[in-house]
């Protein structure tokens, strides 16, 4: 498909330039990138932009509660071995900065977007995408988030009867319910470390039985599917039972799983798993995560974890005892305002670390680390905390908000 082959009409050339102007000028302003109110001037121009900017690309859509944005970019780096890519790098990741992301990629072949769980149907409406990759679903902003299994069910009514091929993780039943009502998926078996928000059958309620790595329903008959694809320690394991070696410059097992369901995504587009992941090789930090940054003459790992599976994957993946760990929770609007998620993050697992703990929520998360008897302090500032810290490195842990606002304290 050539990059122009469906010029813009007039009215959507308008609202693209529109978009990019108030960009612009939020960016002067010093009000970020600007990409989502610039969206949202275009969308208000010509409604119908996003699905106009889509049609001349090959479209990836990528949706899960965690790891969306690191998946993203995985892929994207995968599939510029096989033409231009335009993404949402950056995580505006609702209609109005997808449509931003999209008005500056004219030239592009493939677009590979990261979406928010919430308005997946309505993106896959606009864009009609090749394949759309689902990773998980868990509790996450529980003063407005749907609970898990309506989300499950918005996507499987969303996704119903969709022409793309959905590459989904057979280990997350709620994945699984969403993704069955399509007639072309394939299944990755991806893992899945947090399995608190899946211990009732999506389809008919009924307790989950969780043997070793399987998971069935005993009243219904819902299962794992048998996998097509699996990461296998460092190696992804292809349909053809060929294992390649996993080349990341991320940490953790997490990520690991999404580089296997990005090697998926990859060959539906006819890029061979080996180069897709050795090209992911190049991604080395995502919107800062994982960064590591020199500080007060200290280095701090920047690590986002925004709900309890995150944390609990964060936890596997931090030195060990004795590094110190900060960790900072707010509990601003893109945050989710309800806190009472931190008591279900197993704490204990950061014990022999010592702990400072920082962010406008310091004091929930205080009282909930006391109940785990761990051993911390209690700091206002960013720089109060490293001074405590002994030089070397340290693992700073931040949920969303507090990860900007670290980010912008340390210059990064």
């Amino acid at each position: 498909m050539s990059g122009n082959s469906d010029p813009l009409t007039p009215r959507a050339k308008l609202a693209v330039t529109a978009g990019k102007a108030v960009a612009a000028a939020s960016r002067a302003a010093g009000r970020g990138s600007g990409s989502v109110i610039g969206g949202r001037v275009a969308l208000k121009l010509d409604p119908d932009l996003l699905a106009r900017l889509a049609q001349h690309l090959d479209v990836v859509l990528v949706s899960a509660t965690n790891g969306k944005t690191t998946t993203t970019r995985l892929i994207a780096e995968a599939l510029r071995a096989a033409g231009p890519v335009v993404s949402n790098a950056l995580g505006a990741n609702m209609p109005a900065g997808i449509t931003s992301a999209l008005a500056g990629g004219s030239d592009a072949r493939y677009g590979v977007i990261e979406v928010d769980e919430k308005y997946l149907a309505g993106v896959a409406r606009d864009t009609d995408p090749k394949c759309i990759a689902l990773l998980n679903l868990s509790r996450d902003q529980l003063d407005r988030a749907a609970e898990t299994r309506m989300l499950a069910e918005n996507w499987r009514e969303g996704l119903a009867g969709s022409k793309a091929v959905i590459i989904a993780n057979a280990d997350d039943p709620l994945v699984v319910w969403a993704a069955s009502s399509s007639p072309n998926v394939i299944w990755v078996a991806a893992g899945q470390m947090w399995k608190d928000d899946a211990w009732s059958c999506p389809s008919c309620g009924g307790v989950m039985q969780r043997p070793g790595d399987d998971w069935f329903c005993g009243e219904c008959g819902f299962r794992r599917p048998t996998p097509s694809w699996a990461l296998s320690g460092d190696h992804v394991l292809d349909p053809h039972g060929s294992a390649w070696p996993i080349h990341l410059q991320l940490p953790g097992r997490a990520n690991k799983a999404n580089a296997a369901s990005s090697a998926a995504v990859a060959a539906v587009f006819g890029v061979p798993p080996q180069v897709a992941l050795e090209r992911m090789w190049q991604v080395q930090a995502v919107a800062g995560r994982y960064d590591v940054v020199r500080f007060q003459e200290r280095d701090l790992r920047l690590l986002l974890a925004k709900n309890p599976a995150g944390w609990l994957e964060t936890f596997s993946l931090i030195d060990p005892p004795p590094t110190p760990v900060i960790l900072s929770v707010n509990a601003r609007g893109a945050d989710g305002t309800d806190t009472s998620w931190l008591w279900d993050v197993d704490y204990t697992r950061l014990s022999g670390h010592p702990i400072c703990v920082i962010g406008d929520r310091r004091l929930d998360l205080a009282v909930r680390l006391e109940v785990a008897n761990q051993n911390f302090q209690v700091c206002e500032t960013l720089d109060q905390a490293v001074q405590l810290s002994p030089p070397g490195r340290i693992e700073v842990i931040a949920n969303y908000t507090a990860f900007q606002d670290l980010r912008r304290r340390v210059g990064n």
